[in-house]
C-alpha cells in the first residue's frame, strides 16, 4: 500500500485511543497505522490478550511463566511506533487501571502519580478521546457483537455466538455501561488535568479523513493535502439495528 503523506513531531512520543466499544476506535485505528505516521495503534493492553502478545514478541519468562511487565511495556512500544517513534495504542475504559496498577509495581517511585506513570513509560503523551452521542445506536452494536462473536471485518469469528435477538435487558444494561464509562473517562482525564482531543462517532463515520487530519494537527504531526488512507474495515450497521434502536426507545419511553 502506497500512501503520500510526510511527517514531523512536535513534542509527542505516543497518544492512548481511549473510548467505550463500538465508538470507531476500529475504525480509526486503520486510518491512523495506514498512514505509517501515527503509529501503530492496537489494544496492546487488553489483558485477556496479553499472553498472546507476549508470545508473539517471545519475551522471557519466568519459572512461573510470567514476564516482566516492564519488558512487555518496552515490546509494545517497539511493536507500536511507526518509522517516525510515535506510539499508538488503544485503551478501554477499566484497563486504563490495570495499565497503571502495572507500572506502578515496574516504577515505584511514581507509585499515585498517574500521569507521571504513563509518562516515564511512554514519553510525552497525548491523549484522544472516542465517544458516540447516540448510546443507544451503541449499545445495540455492542449487543450484536457479544451475541454473534462477530466484532468487525477480518477477524475470526469466535465460536458460541448466536443469531441476533433483541434483548432489551442487555441492550438497557450495556446503556447503562456506556454513560459509567464515559463518566470514567471524564473525570480521569480531569484528574490527569489533561484536555483530550475528543472524536465523536458521527464525525468519523461521515468524515474519516477530516477526522483523521485532526488527530493528527492534535499530535503535531503533518499530513498531506491528499492521504491515501485506508481504513481496513467499514460500518456494520444495518437495518436491524435501526429496528432494535427503534424497538428499544418505544419500550424505554
Amino acid at each position: 500500500m502506497t500512501v503520500s503523506v510526510s511527517a514531523y513531531s512536535l513534542g509527542v512520543d505516543a497518544y492512548l485511543l481511549c473510548g467505550t466499544p463500538r465508538t470507531g476506535s476500529t475504525l480509526l485505528c486503520g486510518l491512523l497505522r495506514s498512514t505509517d505516521l501515527a503509529g501503530r495503534p492496537e489494544s496492546y493492553f487488553r489483558l485477556p490478550d496479553e499472553q498472546a502478545w507476549a508470545d508473539r514478541w517471545q519475551l522471557p519468562r519466568n519459572g512461573a511463566g510470567a514476564f516482566d511487565y516492564g519488558d512487555y511495556v518496552r515490546a509494545a512500544v517497539a511493536a507500536g511506533s511507526s518509522p517516525n517513534g510515535v506510539f499508538g495504542a488503544r485503551v478501554m475504559w477499566g484497563t486504563m487501571e490495570q495499565i497503571v496498577t502495572k507500572l506502578s509495581i515496574v516504577h515505584p517511585d511514581f507509585a499515585g502519580a498517574d500521569l507521571e506513570l504513563l509518562t516515564r513509560a511512554f514519553g510525552r503523551i497525548r491523549f484522544v478521546h472516542l465517544r458516540r452521542d447516540d448510546t443507544v445506536a451503541q449499545a445495540v452494536s455492542w449487543t450484536r457483537a457479544e451475541q454473534t462473536h462477530f466484532w468487525q471485518d477480518g477477524e475470526t469469528v469466535l465460536p458460541g455466538g448466536h443469531e441476533p435477538r433483541f434483548d432489551f435487558q442487555q441492550i438497557h444494561a450495556l446503556v447503562q455501561t456506556i454513560d459509567e464509562h464515559n463518566v470514567g473517562w471524564r473525570t480521569g482525564f480531569a484528574m490527569f488535568e489533561v484536555q483530550p482531543y475528543l472524536v465523536r462517532y458521527e464525525d468519523l463515520a461521515a468524515d474519516p479523513a477530516g477526522v483523521t487530519r485532526g488527530v493528527f494537527d492534535f499530535l503535531g504531526l503533518h499530513l498531506s493535502a491528499d492521504p491515501v488512507l485506508a481504513p481496513g474495515t467499514r460500518r456494520q450497521g444495518d437495518r436491524i439495528n435501526h429496528d432494535w434502536i427503534a424497538q428499544y426507545r418505544a419500550m424505554a419511553g
